[in-house]
């Protein structure tokens, strides 16, 4: 078995492998800021915002993006 392998093994499974960017998306969107808000911090436009914000609540089984944010910060991610 490799380190990598088993650093990889070992560690907790409790991001149901959303990227450093999706999980920045979820803590922005937990502050409160609206989507055109978040759209302008993250340099890109509204809609990809709630493109990328479907794609997050649909990894991890959920239906909205409060669910998803609430998801996040049960696991300690945001």
């Amino acid at each position: 078995m490799s380190t990598l392998s088993y650093e990889t093994e070992r560690r907790p499974p409790n991001n149901a492998g959303l990227h450093r960017d999706e999980v920045h998306l979820l803590s922005l969107l937990a502050t409160g800021l609206p989507i055109e808000s978040v759209a302008r911090r993250l340099n890109v436009c509204p809609r990809t915002v709630r493109r990328r914000c479907r794609g997050v609540c649909d990894k991890i089984g959920v239906n909205s993006v409060i669910e998803a944010v609430a998801w996040a910060a049960r696991r300690r991610l945001i």
